[in-house]
Formats: structure tokens, C-alpha cells, sequence
């Protein structure tokens, strides 16, 4: 053995209090962090011909890289839908490293199984029925590519090929409908051989984001044959939903499969107040929930949920003995385009375990609590206009007078230091928006984060 491997390996224990002493001074630290920081990027260094050791190795990500990590796992980092990482979650996705499971097969342990049972308590939480069967994928892209690949083998099978087999050319023209699409939609079916050009945008409901059930149906009446409906659960730009039963009722006249995009707004099915939203999930034939949102998992971590194993198995089975058969208890290598797939629900499976739907529940609430404050107090505020209703999490707003993107780009520049917020566009207006969704954001964070927008307006119509 390497003599550095052999030295880490016998003082493993002492370095690994090291490192978890390093760890929690960062935790520690995340309140008072700047939330992006401004960072001279280190000269790039060559590979060094001899290591130095762990401990070496930790000394110089400290003194080089850590200055520049944003504080993402913190209460302001409101940029993406992004939730920072539970206690539990922590502890959870240390053991998966050190345990380091390869989950695809039975064959090797006890992984699959309790992803299994991590599964099952998602379908739980988001309130879907046993006719889901679930596997974890690296996140929401690749929730909706899965998801709108067995889409695509469906209607093969409306028409009697194969396109795992044959090949994407075999449908002919595909029609996928929806009204305020995520980018991973088109990005997906490009990957998938349909291409973007077979998205058709339905129109919306006047000043929302949520689909028009109306327009939806002329679509499908226009439709030649059975085609995709990609529905949203919570759209990126201001939280929208589609109306799930009314798209569920047009099953009955026309042919389509129907995928839920419920990347974060999954999540409204854990509390009573806002349950509604996602009222008829459990008809969709495949549904995306992101973990690393949310359920505060860390990156990567999605779920993907669908009623036709069967055919998901058909597009991404492995024809490799060494992997497993294709039949009664499935192996995960067989559900997903990864070969590899380490034990990520493992921290899903703690921080479940620890806190239970209620744990969970709460920070739903107390996030939504919060996005409805900062709301509030934007649209009281002389300075910003709020530009859409808070429905869930995401708070939409632009500047009062001359909102382009240049002057709200100057806006989040300046707040970078105690909140993060990313630009979006909004029915034609660059806006910002702040999405809640980390388990350590309270009441106090709002006020900060307000005070800073309001001392971060730009001055004069064009300046900052």
C-alpha cells in the first residue's frame, strides 16, 4: 500500500474528527456567511507528483476553495429551489459514502431493499397509491427524462412498435402539450430522439402559468392520435399549478399520457392548507419529485414515480447477467439510464426516519409562512412591485419603476451578501424571484432579506 494511503488509514478515526470539527465550524458559520461571496479564483495548480496526506489536502481546500462556496445549505440562499441538508439527511449521506453500497442489485446487499422502503415512504408523503412504483435518479432532469421516456414507449404501444427497440423514428409525429413547460421538458425530449420542435405550448389562463384547461382540450381535439401532456406542479417562475382534475377528466375523449412535473410543488400534499394543489397527482402515469429540494437531501437527489414498470423496464433494461434478471423484484439497473447508482436513499431514508411527515410538514408550512411575509412586505414597499400571488414557496416581484434586467441584475448583485436571488422573466417583465424551501429559514431571515432588497434598489432610472 501506497505509504500516505497507509498513514491516512491509521490515523483514519483522529482525521475524521478533523474533518467533522471542519464541518461543523462551517454549519456553524452559515448565518453569518455571505450567501455568494465575492471570490478571487486560486491560480490553477498543477498535480502533484506526491501527495501530502488528507490532512494536507483539507489545509488547502480551506485556504483555497472554501472562501468561495456559497452558503446554499443556509436560510438565504433563495436563488434555485434549493433546501439545504436536515441533520439527519447529513448523518445519512456521510454513511452512504462510507459504506459506499452499490445499490442496483440484490445481489449485493441489503441497498435495494431499503431503497425500497424509502420509496414507499415517499409515495406515502406525497399521498400517491400503490400503483406507483418508484426508483431514486440524481434529480428533477432526470426525473422528467425517465418519465417522458416510458411516456414514449406508451405510444409505441398505442401503435404497436417499439421505439426502445426500433428506435424514435418508428412514432412518426409526436405531440407533447403543455402550458409553462421546465427547461429540463425540452432538454429531455432531445435526449429522448422526439426533439424539442415536438413541444407545442397550450395557452395559460389569463395572468397565470398554469395551463388553460380549455385551450388543453382544443390541443388534444387537434391532436393526430394519442399523444403527451407534460402538467407543473409548482412552476418555476411564480409557483403555478395546472389543475389536475380538469386535465384527468379529459381522459375520457381523448388519449394521452399524462406526466406531473411536481419537481418542489409535490411537496403542498404534506400540509392541509395547501393539499389541494396537487388533488389528482395520484391519476398521473408518471409523476418527478425533487428530493434535494424540499425534503432538504443533499445534491443529487430525486424520485421518480410511474404506474407502468413494466414498460420503464422495456426502455432501460441491461441485458448483463452479472446484473440481475428482468422480472419480479426489478433491479434498480433495469429502471434508470445509470449503471451506477450509489445509496442515495439512504439520507432520504434518515431524515424521514428522524422527523417523520410531520417534521416535514412543519418545514412546508413555516417556508410558505415565510414566502407569504416577504410577499407582504414587498407590495407594500414603494420600491418593488410584487408581479404574481404567492401560491406556495416563490415569491415573484420586480422594481416599481423601470424594471429591466440590467437594474435587477445591479439589485441581486448587491444583496448577494445576505440573500440569493436569481433574475426570471414574468408575462414579459424581468423580475427576481426568492423560492423558500431550506429547513433553517425563519421569520428573521425574511426581515434581513427584505431590508436588503429595500437598501439594494437601484438609484435613478438607470443606475445602481
Amino acid at each position: 500500500m501506497h505509504p500516505d494511503l497507509a498513514a491516512d488509514l491509521e490515523r483514519l478515526p483522529s482525521i475524521l474528527r478533523s474533518v467533522r470539527e471542519h464541518v461543523t465550524t462551517f454549519l456553524d458559520g452559515l448565518e453569518e456567511r455571505e450567501v455568494v461571496p465575492s471570490f478571487q479564483v486560486p491560480q490553477d495548480a498543477v498535480l502533484p507528483e506526491r501527495g501530502s496526506g488528507l490532512r494536507a489536502a483539507l489545509e488547502d481546500f480551506a485556504e483555497r476553495w472554501e472562501p468561495g462556496l456559497s452558503a446554499s445549505a443556509g436560510p438565504r440562499y433563495l436563488g434555485f429551489v434549493t433546501g439545504g441538508v436536515t441533520p439527519a439527511a447529513l448523518a445519512g449521506d456521510w454513511l452512504t459514502a462510507a459504506v459506499d453500497q452499490n445499490s442496483i442489485s440484490s445481489l449485493d446487499g441489503a441497498g435495494r431493499q431499503l431503497e425500497r422502503e424509502t420509496v414507499s415512504w415517499l409515495r406515502d408523503l406525497f399521498g400517491l397509491s400503490a400503483e406507483h412504483e418508484g426508483t431514486l435518479v440524481s434529480g428533477a432532469t432526470m426525473s422528467n427524462m425517465v418519465g417522458l421516456a416510458v411516456a414514449r414507449e406508451w405510444l409505441g404501444e398505442q401503435l404497436g412498435v417499439s421505439p426502445a427497440e426500433a428506435g424514435a423514428g418508428v412514432l412518426g409525429t409526436v405531440r407533447v402539450l403543455s402550458g409553462s413547460p421546465h427547461s429540463s421538458v425540452p432538454k429531455s425530449l432531445s435526449m429522448l430522439g422526439l426533439g424539442r420542435a415536438s413541444l407545442a405550448l397550450v395557452p395559460t389562463l389569463a395572468g397565470r402559468e398554469a395551463v388553460d384547461p380549455l385551450a388543453l382540450e382544443a390541443a388534444l381535439e387537434q391532436a393526430d392520435g394519442p399523444c403527451i401532456v407534460v402538467a407543473n406542479a409548482g412552476t418555476v417562475n411564480s409557483g403555478d399549478f395546472d389543475d389536475l382534475r380538469a386535465i384527468l377528466r379529459l381522459r375520457g375523449r381523448y388519449d394521452f399520457w399524462l406526466h406531473v412535473d411536481a419537481a418542489f410543488g409535490g411537496f403542498a400534499a404534506l400540509s392541509p392548507a395547501s393539499a389541494y394543489l396537487v388533488d389528482g397527482m395520484d391519476g398521473a402515469d408518471s409523476v418527478c419529485v425533487d428530493l434535494h429540494k424540499w425534503l432538504n437531501v443533499p445534491y443529487d437527489s430525486a424520485v421518480q414515480f410511474t404506474r407502468r414498470q413494466d414498460l420503464q423496464v422495456r426502455v432501460f433494461q441491461n441485458a448483463a447477467a452479472y446484473l440481475g434478471p428482468v422480472g419480479d423484484g426489478v433491479e434498480r439497473v433495469h429502471q434508470t439510464p445509470e449503471n451506477s447508482h450509489r445509496l442515495r436513499a439512504l439520507a432520504a431514508w434518515f431524515t424521514l426516519r428522524a422527523y417523520g411527515r410531520d417534521g416535514h410538514r412543519e418545514i412546508v408550512e413555516r417556508c410558505v409562512a415565510c414566502a407569504r411575509s416577504l410577499a407582504v412586505s414587498i407590495d407594500a414597499c414603494p420600491d418593488l412591485r410584487l408581479l404574481a400571488p404567492v401560491r406556495l414557496n416563490v415569491v415573484c416581484f420586480t422594481l416599481a419603476e423601470n424594471p429591466t434586467a440590467d437594474r435587477l441584475a445591479a439589485l441581486a448583485r448587491k444583496a448577494a451578501d445576505r440573500a440569493f436571488l436569481t433574475p426570471t422573466v414574468y408575462a414579459g417583465v424581468p423580475a427576481l424571484r426568492a423560492a423558500f424551501s431550506n429547513w433553517r429559514t425563519t421569520e428573521a431571515d425574511v426581515r434581513t432579506v427584505f431590508e436588503t432588497l429595500r437598501e439594494s434598489v437601484p438609484d435613478g432610472p438607470s443606475g445602481v
